[in-house]
């Protein structure tokens, strides 16, 4: 059975070849050709051979094929090419299908015209996609068949060559056939060509050419470039010469004379030729091995020149010409010449060709590897920080530049008084020192310890005493007179110690001269502690500081004309500006008599002029004072000065003091409400005193009726908190705002009551002033919660639906009632902290300074305005309501009930505090005191006494019947009741009547 099948294949197979569709004998026996010369692009008349002639293939089939081409051509191209002189082309359509039958046509021969001498030919389209060709006869001799490849790929023409788009071969660029050479086998024998040999001309003239393989290039010979340096050199863009001299090839020393291809330097005086350097002109080094200078002296060679200097330390002997042989350098003397040489405090040496610097005691240099000068200068030692304990225990020690200072701390001073003795002073305590001084008769120990203080100062008027002793000095001085900050207790009464407070300005005056150094021409010194603000300014001759010199003390400012004090005292002045805290106790206002009442409105300040001898001023200084509150409308501000007289007081001629505030010489030149400018023609201590007249009396009724009406009100306040936290309310009604309502209005209310008996305590005063911000504003937001739940009850009264809770959630009232006061009195008292205290009118409330007040008065002006909106929705929501009332009831009485509850909401939610912007007579200042006292009044009658199910309530409490069941007639029902109601019960009632 399997021979059956493989001869049955066999059979099949040998059927099918015998009957394939092409010619016989093309496609199964044609010869292939392989000649390269028959591509149509092939040239060449010159090898051995030429020209070809194809008679002998006459009569045969023939295949073309190789890298000369897969077909004959179909158009005329001319004569010589393809390797013989007539080329043999055939212009029929070659077929597209294989048949049984060859296609035949002409062939015609390039001979003087396209269509010479034609020739049958007979082609075949052979399986595979190639066609074979039989030529019946050859017309002319020397004629061929010219060939190209129908699809061109990149090896069809083999190595070196290229396929044309019209399927001719060339060679690749830079590559050449031989003239000669006759193409055979795979490759048409592309050799390089040698462009330099082939055209002279190739590159131009200036140039060489360099073969390489399949294309040159060429080079500029020197001093030659190519005219687009960009672009290769070629014929096209020749070389041409470059023009050395723009490089400045020869330098600035020298003349460039430019030539084809080269140049040439002439060298000025003092350069030479030097071939391979750049410039070729070479400067002349005039230094090298020469003594041209002189001694102790450098040479300096210049481009085509050289200078002399002398070394550092030397000078030549003639200085307005340079150092020569024969001006030779003597050595300078640094410390004459230039004394700052050294820097800041040091000393200058001079030694032959240089100087030595040494610091002064106190002081040493940074950088001790390199002398002192005013960049590496002496520096001051802090002996303070480098010995710890310099002073002694409990000691205050103080650098100052090139020494160091020591001093007590507050609550001690020196055991030796002012002057400090190193090794023998030390600190000891205020009291162990007043323990140990023996008083004169009729003093105090107090007295006696100021007494030696300014006794010594007065001793030791040359010596000068650094900032930290004066600071000292002051706060013992105040501390024993029982003022200021660091005073155990405060001794002094409210009328002063006029006497105590003149002997320490005596001490101040001579305490700032203490300060001020004779040596010194220019200084600005400054002390600020907890007792003393002190600014210090000196001038000396020379010094060229502005015409006003402003000092300040404890935001209390000075300006006075230095220069013109100067001018009389042989140019130099100095002025002090100060302030002691506690002063103001000393000196008190009482000592300025006059009528009216008067109050210190500044801290007491000093103007001193220490080191002064003529201290008539040409023109008068000013003093900006800061009030330490605001100016009342009633209150005059005063300029006075501290003022000392000796008077004789009895006809036996003994002496008296008076002390006193006066005004001599003193005048506002300005004022307003948070300072004054005060003008004065002398120095002395000064201060501001308020002349408050008399207040408008107060109305006894309003403030009478005003007491009785917020007692009243609190006594319904506590029913209201009562009935709301005692009685059984329907748990669907939600009494969180009413009650939280009251608590914060009666706690407002029971505070502004007492609100002026803490006016004297200032910390108490304070804390009053915010909480009372807190309630207040806390009020009116709960007013707010609770006009918006009268408006969802309201808009709920026409619907029938389930409720499960009247209102808000609590939650969302508690942060909302509480949240928003604690956010507004946060922010206020981080603004404005001072802003809470007592007021001109006597009470503990917000300040009008900076607008303060409207931290309460922008908060209730926004909630009044919202509970009048509120309020009006809430009646237009309710007319509906009221116009579906049943008419089987008194419509008088449910009115005028309705009517009633309406006013009284209006009283509730605060919409009559509007009433406070309309105070100009009594009828509108008695009804803002009624009605807004009586809030909890209104509050019990509208949600308690109106409310059914409390009467019933308060019934069962006054009959003690809690438990029983006691029967109670039923009310008539009233519209009016069911704005306290759940819409639940409310339209169950209805049904129930119906």
């Amino acid at each position: 059975m399997v021979n059956l099948c493989a001869s049955s294949l066999l059979l099949g197979s040998l059927f099918i070849l015998g009957h394939c569709a092409f010619p016989p004998g093309s496609c199964d026996g044609y010869q292939n050709i392989t000649h390269p010369w028959r591509n149509k692009a092939f040239t060449s008349n010159s090898f051995t051979g030429y020209p070809k002639d194809d008679v002998h293939l006459v009569g045969s089939w023939w295949r073309f094929t190789g890298i000369g081409g897969d077909r004959i051509i179909s158009s005329c191209i001319g004569s010589s090419l393809g390797g013989s002189y007539y080329p043999i082309y055939v212009p029929f359509s070659y077929p597209t299908a294989e048949s049984v039958t060859p296609t035949t046509g002409t062939a015609y021969t390039y001979y003087s015209s396209c269509s010479s001498y034609g020739r049958t030919m007979s082609m075949a389209l052979c399986p595979g996609g190639f066609y074979v060709y039989k030529p019946a006869s050859h017309s002319v001799t020397h004629s061929a068949y010219a060939t190209y490849h129908y699809d061109c790929k990149p090896d069809s023409c083999g190595p070196l060559a290229q396929c044309n788009t019209d399927g001719g071969c060339v060679c690749v660029s830079g590559y050449e056939i031989p003239p000669t050479h006759l193409p055979t086998g795979d490759t048409y024998g592309c050799v390089d060509i040698d462009e330099c040999q082939k055209a002279s001309e190739t590159c131009g003239p200036y140039s060489s050419c360099n073969n390489t393989v399949g294309s040159y290039n060429c080079t500029c010979l020197i001093g030659f470039n190519a005219a687009n340096p960009a672009l290769p050199t070629e014929n096209s863009n020749l070389c041409n010469d470059i023009d050395e001299c723009l490089d400045n090839v020869c330098g600035d020393g020298g003349t460039c004379d430019n030539k084809p291809g080269s140049y040439s330097c002439e060298c000025h005086k003092g350069y030479q030729i030097v071939p391979d350097a750049t410039p070729v002109c070479q400067d002349i080094d005039e230094c090298f091995n020469s003594t041209i200078c002189g001694p102790d002296s450098v040479c300096t060679n210049t481009p085509g020149a050289h200078t002399c200097a002398c070394e550092v330390g030397y000078t030549p002997t003639q200085p307005d010409q340079e150092p020569s042989e024969n001006n030779i350098c003597l050595d300078i003397d640094e410390c004459v010449k230039d004394p700052p040489i050294c820097g800041p405090s040091s000393n200058c040496t001079n030694s032959i060709g240089s100087y030595n610097c040494t610091c002064f005691i106190g002081y040493r240099l940074n950088n001790p590897d390199v002398i002192a000068s005013l960049a590496n200068p002496c520096t001051d030692i802090d002996e303070c920080s480098e010995t710890p304990g310099l002073c002694g225990k409990q000691t205050v020690c103080t650098n100052e530049p090139g020494t160091f200072y020591c001093s007590c701390p507050d609550g001690f001073f020196p055991s030796t008084g002012i002057l400090w003795k190193m090794g023998v002073s030390f600190c000891q305590s205020l009291q162990d020192i007043l323990d140990a001084i023996v008083p004169p008769e009729g003093q105090t120990k107090e007295r006696a310890f100021l007494g030696n203080m300014d006794q010594q100062l007065k001793n030791n008027t040359g010596v000068v005493l650094p900032e930290a002793t004066v600071a000292n000095s002051f706060s013992a001085s105040m501390e024993v007179s029982g003022v200021g900050p660091v005073a155990r207790s405060i001794s002094v009464s409210s009328e002063g110690d006029g006497e105590t407070g003149s002997v320490i300005l005596g001490i101040s005056d001579r305490l700032v001269a203490a300060m001020v150094s004779p040596t010194q021409n220019q200084t600005r010194k400054a002390v600020q502690t907890s007792t003393v603000d002190l600014s210090l300014r000196t001038m000396g001759p020379g010094s060229h500081d502005d015409i006003s010199v402003l000092l300040s003390a404890k935001g209390q400012t000075m300006d006075i004309n230095l220069q013109s004090l100067a001018e009389k005292n042989n140019g130099s002045a100095a002025v002090a500006f100060m302030t002691l805290t506690g002063m103001e106790s000393l000196l008190s206002h009482q000592y300025f008599k006059t009528e009216n009442k008067t109050e210190m409105y500044s801290d007491v300040f000093t103007a001193i002029l220490p080191s002064v001898n003529h201290t008539n001023l040409t023109e008068p200084v000013n003093f900006t004072i800061q009030h330490k509150k605001k100016v009342p409308e009633s209150g005059i501000v005063t300029c006075v000065y501290w003022e000392e007289k000796h008077e004789n007081n009895d006809e036996a001629g003994k002496e008296g003091e008076t002390m006193r505030w006066s005004v001599e010489g003193c005048w506002v030149a300005y004022s307003d409400e948070n300072y004054t400018v005060c003008s004065c023609s002398h120095l002395s201590t000064f201060a501001l005193i308020m002349q408050i007249g008399e207040p408008p009396p107060q109305n006894a009724f309003l403030d009478w009726l005003n007491r009785m009406c917020v007692i009243v009100g609190l006594f319904f306040f506590a029913l209201a908190i009562l009935t709301f936290l005692l009685c059984s309310w329907n748990p669907k009604i939600n009494n969180t705002a009413r009650l939280h309502l009251c608590l914060n209005l009666a706690l407002s209310h029971l505070l502004l009551l007492w609100s002026d008996k803490y006016v004297e305590n200032e910390l108490a005063c304070t804390v009053m002033a915010g909480l009372l911000h807190f309630l207040v504003t806390a009020s009116f937001v709960w007013m707010q919660l609770e006009a918006l739940q009268l408006y969802l009850l309201v808009r709920r009264l026409s619907k029938v639906q389930v409720i499960q809770r009247d209102g808000l959630p609590k939650p969302l009232l508690y942060l909302v009632g509480y949240g928003i006061p604690f956010v507004i009195v946060g922010i206020s008292a981080l603004v404005y902290s001072d802003g809470y205290g007592a007021t001109e009118a006597g009470m503990c409330w917000l300040s009008k300074r900076r607008n303060f007040n409207w931290a309460l008065t922008g908060p209730v002006f926004a909630v009044i305005g919202l509970n009048w909106i509120v309020f009006c929705t809430t009646l237009w929501s309710l007319r509906p309501t009221l116009a579906n009332m049943r008419s089987d009831i008194s419509q008088s009485k449910d009115t005028r009930l309705i009517l009633f509850k309406i006013l009284a909401q209006f009283v509730i939610l605060g919409c009559t505090w509007i009433l406070g912007l309309y105070q100009t007579n009594l009828f509108f200042q008695v009804l803002f005191i009624f009605l807004n006292s009586q809030q909890g009044t209104f509050l019990f009658i509208v949600h308690c006494l109106l409310n059914k199910e409390v009467r019933e309530e308060y019934k069962r409490w006054l009959t003690c019947s809690f438990g029983e069941d006691n029967t109670v007639e039923k009310d008539v029902p009233s519209v009016s009741e069911d704005l306290d109601k759940p819409e639940a019960q409310t339209n169950q009632e209805r049904k129930d009547d119906e």
